[in-house]
Parts: structure tokens; C-alpha cells; sequence
């Protein structure tokens, strides 16, 4: 176990990446329990409030990602400096993304309906730098060849090939495909040779006067949201929490 440590994480410089990980997830999953009861009246946790201000947590978040994100460019790749920073910009990461939803209507919706949005970001998140820690490259770039790598026309290709290929699973509506596929090509490239989803651009632009095109398209993404639909819900208000009832959430505002 200690080879496989020093071998894979210690050497490779990942550990700063391994605690920024680490401490983000473990920050989301606190910082929502916190919540969590806070919402039910349990505990000794309240919201933090100034006067009629509500402090939300992006704001100490948003302090510890710059501290930790210019702690680590500032302290290097090696020693306790960097390590350190790492988790401070971990945990602001956290506290960041916990309130994505926030950040993107500019407005309280975290147990709204629209708040499951922070809790997908997360997921995808943690999804995409564990994929990173595991060995994974952006664009492929593991993926060249010797012969590639010593030539920059070579590595210029494959990047953009794979960017490219990105860019149209992005463009027919499959963004979480989009984005897995810029760290594993092959996800991006299935997408990109299935059918766009209906009112995406890729669907308006090459879909208008192809009417059996349309009307598969619309059938495949209705079997898919039928199928991972309520999945997907289930594991996020484990996750996160149930969202308020929509009657709930307009009483709050």
C-alpha cells in the first residue's frame, strides 16, 4: 500500500489534488447536513444573520478559494504550504458550489426545485477531478502516442480533434456527455454520433426539414428522461435534501 501511494500520488504531485478533493466532497456533505437541520429545526446550528442580512456560506467560501487558490500558486507544487492551501480552496470549492444554484438565479432558491442544480454541479465535480486523480487527461492528451508527444503538431491535433468532437456532443444537448468527454474522448464521441436531443442547436439547425428525424429524436429523449428521470431525483434529495413543495418555496420568498 505505501509503494502504491508514494508510486501513484506522492511522485506524480497529486496529493494536493487528492486533499482538495477530499475536503471539498467532506465539506459539501457537512455543510449540507448542516443545512439540512437547520431546515428541520433540529440542533444548535441557525442561519447566520446581520442585522435583516443572511450571511449565506458562498461568502466565507468565496474568501477560502482565494486563499487557497492563491495560497497554492504562491507556496509551489511541494511542502505543507501547497498541501494546506489545497484543502482551504477544497473546502471554499465546497462552500461554492453548495450554492451554485444561488450564483446562477441570483436569488434564495436552495430548496427550490432550481437548487438541485448545485447538487448536480457537485457531483459532476467530484466526478470529473476524480477522473483526473485516477490518471485521466483533458482532451486525450493521455492518450498520445511517443511519437505524437515529440512532435507539438501531433499533440495539437488530437487535442483539437477531441475538443472538436466535444463541442457538437455540446451543441446536440448533452452537456454532462460534453463534459465527461473532454476527460475520456470516447464518452464525448458517443454523443456526438447520437442524435440530438429536440431544441438543442445541433436539433434547430440540421432538424428543421427532416420531420422523422425530429420525431426520433423527441421519442429517444422521452424514453431517456423517463428512464433516468426519477433515478436521478432520488439520488439527489439523498444527496442534498428533498426540495420544498413549489408553494413552500414562493412562501419563503
Amino acid at each position: 500500500m505505501g509503494d502504491w501511494w508514494q508510486r501513484n500520488i506522492v511522485e506524480p504531485g497529486k496529493l494536493p489534488l487528492l486533499l482538495a478533493l477530499a475536503a471539498f466532497v467532506l465539506t459539501f456533505l457537512i455543510t449540507r447536513l448542516i443545512t439540512r437541520m437547520i431546515r428541520a429545526g433540529k440542533g444548535p446550528f441557525r442561519n447566520v444573520q446581520t442585522g435583516e442580512l443572511h450571511i449565506h456560506h458562498v461568502v466565507p467560501g468565496v474568501v477560502l478559494t482565494i486563499i487557497g487558490g492563491f495560497g497554492v500558486v504562491a507556496s509551489g507544487a511541494e511542502g505543507w504550504g501547497s498541501r494546506l492551501c489545497a484543502v482551504l480552496f477544497g473546502m471554499g470549492a465546497g462552500l461554492v458550489l453548495d450554492e451554485f444554484a444561488l450564483i446562477l438565479h441570483l436569488d434564495d432558491v436552495y430548496w427550490s426545485e432550481a437548487g438541485r442544480k448545485s447538487v448536480e454541479v457537485v457531483v459532476l465535480t467530484a466526478a470529473l477531478v476524480g477522473l483526473v486523480l485516477i490518471g485521466f487527461s483533458p482532451f486525450g492528451v493521455n492518450d498520445v502516442s511517443e511519437g505524437e508527444e515529440q512532435g507539438r503538431a501531433g499533440v495539437l491535433l488530437s487535442v483539437t480533434g477531441n475538443f472538436l468532437v466535444a463541442l457538437i456532443a455540446l451543441s446536440k444537448g448533452k452537456t454532462r456527455t460534453a463534459i465527461f468527454g473532454v476527460i475520456i474522448p470516447l464518452i464525448a464521441l458517443v454523443g456526438a454520433v447520437r442524435l440530438a436531443r429536440p431544441g438543442s442547436p445541433w436539433a434547430r439547425r440540421f432538424y428543421g426539414r427532416r420531420p422523422r428525424a425530429r420525431a426520433k429524436a423527441r421519442l429517444r429523449a422521452y424514453h431517456h428522461d423517463r428512464r433516468w428521470a426519477r433515478p436521478s431525483r432520488v439520488l439527489q434529495d439523498w444527496i442534498g435534501g428533498k426540495p420544498d413543495e413549489p408553494t413552500r418555496a414562493l412562501e419563503r420568498h
